[in-house]
């Protein structure tokens, strides 16, 4: 059982936060798309606060920081130590 343990138990904590770094890339998905509906009908990129919250509802729980102008924008999402960032011009990283 020990052997079975010690094999098992880093498996699994990579494992989680593999899965806290892909809700935060599901999260960045979710800005850039709410960014981009929000570009074509105002012409100009949104802070994170103006963007409607159901548009961007995997982002609950998570901390999202950025800035955002007429013509670009930037965020950082962090999900638990996992920090994805997505831009208008370099997609997410």
């Amino acid at each position: 059982i020990a052997i079975l343990a010690a094999v098992l138990i880093p498996n699994l904590l990579g494992a989680r936060q593999r899965a806290y770094k892909a809700q935060a890339i599901a999260c960045a998905k979710q800005i850039a798309t709410a960014q981009e509906v929000y570009q074509i009908d105002n012409q100009s990129y949104a802070a994170y606060t103006s963007l409607d919250s159901g548009m961007v509802k995997p982002c609950s729980g998570m901390s999202v920081s950025g800035t955002a102008n007429s013509t670009y924008y930037s965020f950082q999402v962090t999900n638990r130590g996992q920090t994805v960032s997505v831009t208008s011009d370099g997609g997410i990283q």
